[in-house]
């Protein structure tokens, strides 16, 4: 027995020096690119948001060579030219990192208390996110939506996350008013997104895990249903396709 688990210690700490070293090396790119894209604070929003390509770029590449974790995309025949409504299973750091480098310059909705950290929240705010306050409640929906109508007037995607935080595999949180809202008022198509991301990149968890993270776009949901029939609809296909994704499909 003792035998057989030597081995398996030697790569539990193999993984975890592998996840150690991400990290720091990760936090050094951050930190050196932060500095160094300073002076884009004054520049458009795009060019902002090439600079974070750049730099999501190198950590996806990092997180490859470090830890042994990629990513595979499924459905992406779901991935309209236009700009769309993306609804998407929120698990990991890992899906606001690779939606922005993989979409065409989305804004995301968080939480406004983002744009507070240091230079971090400065770039936030510079490339149009759509901030909302959580406590705001009637009036943070309004100007939601308002926020919205200007980005997909831009020709710009927007991505939610329904649930509003992140979850573990396997599980679900209330999906929150805020997507209905779009969907009603913005009059455009809805691509829900499933994921396993949690698998291997865990809530609160330190340490990453190598192996294939996988993403999948799912058909759009068309505009014109009622909010129940919407909601219903949205949280059966991104429930059930998460859910096979982390039992391993």
């Amino acid at each position: 027995m003792a035998g057989l688990a030597a081995p398996a210690l030697v790569q539990r700490a193999m993984t975890a020096l592998r996840a150690i070293v991400f990290n720091i090396l990760y936090l050094l790119w951050t930190a050196a690119m932060h500095i160094i894209c300073l002076p884009l604070l004054l520049a458009p929003s795009r060019a902002i948001h090439a600079a974070a390509k750049f730099w999501i770029g190198g950590a996806l590449w990092l997180l490859k060579v470090c830890v042994g974790l990629d990513a595979r995309e499924i459905g992406r025949e779901n991935l309209p030219h236009e700009p769309v409504l993306f609804a998407v299973k929120h698990q990991s750091a890992w899906e606001t990192l690779f939606l922005s480098w993989r979409l065409n310059h989305p804004a995301f909705v968080l939480k406004k208390e983002l744009l507070l950290i240091p230079v971090f929240g400065w770039f936030l705010a510079r490339t149009g996110m759509i901030a909302i306050d959580r406590s705001g409640k009637a009036s943070a929906l309004k100007k939601m939506v308002a926020d919205a109508k200007a980005i997909f007037a831009e020709g710009r995607p927007v991505v939610i996350f329904p649930e509003g935080t992140r979850v573990t595999p396997g599980h679900s949180k209330p999906y929150q008013p805020g997507i209905a809202a779009l969907y009603a008022q913005l009059g455009v198509p809805v691509v829900p997104v499933a994921l396993n991301s949690g698998l291997f990149w865990g809530r609160k968890a330190v340490l990453k895990k190598p192996g294939t993270i996988t993403i999948k776009y799912l058909p759009p949901i068309a505009p014109g249903l009622d909010r129940k029939a919407f909601m219903r609809e949205l949280e059966s296909r991104i429930e059930s396709a998460s859910n096979r994704l982390a039992a391993g499909e």
